[in-house]
């Protein structure tokens, strides 16, 4: 009967363009059991090093809870810091100790009891040895007794306990780099059971978890690409699956689609200097001798309808964009702009741009045009350039869609826009766009310089509480006189959120999710141990 399904599946496969090879799709079957469920990802979802919380599990660009490991902390639906194995949290007033006391009864699942230990040697660890977390902030972890973990900053860092709910606690005795990846030994909810490379990674509930048990006993995994993975429900071998809003206007017998809000938003840097200001970087050209002019990156901002592109682009399923945190606790709502191509016309009039013969703008010999680049092969921000490229034509700016890999793309990106992808559950994203580099240097991904912007950043990492470090991270968006926002510099504008959609079968109760950050993965499952079937 499987082989029969599998058939199935691959034969409808061979009928749609562009599917990918389904030779190795698994043959898996809607489990019988009320406390199964079996879900479908992207290939890009699967862990290239496995579950290893060192090398990115849980962490990285896609954040997400690691299922396998516990935490200690969490976040909850509107991003308030929760415990998991913490019990208690403190630091110090200069912020260069934080003082974590853990629950004294939990075991992994080889049996041993997880001690404070573990959790210096997880961190000190992943300080040491990962390509992925940026753990600069952090000098050593110390334990005291079996309960106590004392973290001695480098610097004051007070979203700490963010980076504290997405590192997978690991068992110091049993710890083998080149192994654990594929042979997990955790505490958290659930334990892996199986992986096949390239199909699945099947997950059952942890019988000595510490906390309230899971509903879900069985999680299946399954990696498809979008084609296969719509086919698969369309076939009734998956209870949940991701998809795209291309597929949004389909349906599907038996099953609901579902969109998921998210800060997973799309946007455009706006070189935010002239050329000739910062110095080129390894003969790479820096500044922009159109978006160098505030004028227009503030015409551009509110001349963009982000409604039109959400219904023609996303067909619906996305919300407006303003900021890379939108939503977030330290969301600044003074980003929003309403759309206005009037406003935003005289603002480029009133700066000595004039239409030219054949309706391009100029100023003192400089044409209002530039490149605009999105990475090939990432239809969606084709398409959003594409729809971009449009409206600023009719504001007299002329922008060249340039398909570019990411190769070359992040040199491209200091003297031209580029459509990026960003958002995540923390704050550091705001720091990482926007914040100079050391000795005076512009911001990393695109020319931008503000040292009001700066030390207001700064001054929210060494805040002596989340409250004052949110009211920072606010002013560094706007302060009433400066910022990143309309009013202020303006060196990004960002376009759209997009939703996350999935097929979910009917009589699947999906617990309510919280904002899902960049990447459409491993978030939708975070709380699968409250899904339920009716």
């Amino acid at each position: 009967m499987l082989k029969q399904i599998f058939a199935g599946i691959f034969t409808a496969c061979l009928l749609v363009s562009g599917c990918a090879s389904q030779n190795s799709v698994p043959p898996v079957s809607k489990p019988a059991e009320r406390d199964a469920v079996v879900v479908a990802m992207g290939p890009n979802s699967e862990p290239e090093a496995g579950f290893d919380p060192v090398y990115g599990w849980g962490a990285g660009e896609h954040v997400h809870e690691p299922l396998i490991q516990s935490t200690l902390t969490v976040t909850g639906k509107d991003l308030e810091i929760g415990y998991d194995l913490a019990v208690a949290v403190d630091a110090s007033a200069d912020g260069m100790l934080w003082t974590v006391e853990i629950r004294d009864d939990v075991r992994f699942s080889d049996g041993e009891k997880l001690t404070a230990s573990d959790v210096a040697f997880t961190y000190n660890t992943v300080k040491a040895g990962s390509s992925v977390n940026d753990f600069t902030m952090l000098d050593h972890a110390e334990a005291v007794g079996d309960t106590t973990v004392l973290f001695h900053m480098s610097e004051p860092f007070s979203i700490w306990p963010y980076t504290m709910a997405v590192v997978g606690i690991l068992p110091e005795h049993a710890y083998e780099p080149s192994t654990y990846g594929q042979q997990p030994i955790g505490s958290g909810r659930y334990l892996l059971r199986q992986w096949d490379r390239g199909q699945q990674v099947v997950l059952e509930a942890n019988p000595d978890y510490y906390g309230e048990q899971p509903r879900m006993k069985r999680v299946t995994i399954l990696f498809m690409e979008e084609d296969a993975a719509f086919l698969a429900a369309k076939a009734g071998q998956v209870d949940l699956a991701y998809t795209a809003a291309s597929y949004a206007d389909q349906k599907v017998s038996g099953y609901q689609l579902m969109a998921v809000e998210t800060v997973d938003n799309r946007g455009f840097n706006l070189p935010a200097e002239y050329p000739g200001v910062f110095p080129e970087e390894d003969g790479v050209p820096v500044g922009s001798a159109v978006t160098g002019d505030l004028a227009v990156r503030r015409a551009i901002n509110i001349g963009v309808d982000r409604q039109e592109m959400i219904e023609n682009v996303l067909n619906g399923y996305g919300t407006p964009a303003y900021s890379v945190c939108d939503r977030m606790p330290w969301y600044n709502p003074a980003s929003e702009v309403p759309y206005d191509p009037d406003a935003a016309a005289r603002l480029l009039d009133d700066a000595g741009w004039t239409a030219g013969t054949d309706g391009i703008r100029e100023k003192d010999g400089v044409r209002a045009s530039f490149h605009l680049l999105y990475p090939a092969g990432d239809s969606v921000r084709q398409a959003l350039s594409a729809d971009f490229s449009n409206q600023l034509a009719k504001l007299g700016i002329e922008a060249v869609l340039e398909g570019v890999g990411w190769d070359t793309a992040y040199d491209r990106a200091l003297s031209e826009p580029l459509a990026w992808g960003w958002g995540a559950h923390t704050p550091m994203e705001l720091y990482n766009i926007y914040h100079s580099r050391p000795e005076g240097e512009s911001a990393v991904y695109s020319p931008y310089f503000n040292s009001r912007v700066d030390r207001y950043m700064d001054a929210a990492l060494a805040a002596d509480s989340l409250e004052e470090a949110y009211r920072l991270w606010k002013a560094a968006q706007w302060d009433g006189e400066t910022g990143v926002t309309q009013q202020g510099d303006i060196p990004w504008v960002w376009l759209v959120n997009i939703d996350h959609l999935y097929w979910v079968r009917d009589g699947l109760r999906v617990a309510e999710q919280k904002v899902h950050p960049h990447g459409h993965g491993w978030s939708i499952v975070n709380n699968v141990d409250r899904w339920n079937w009716d």
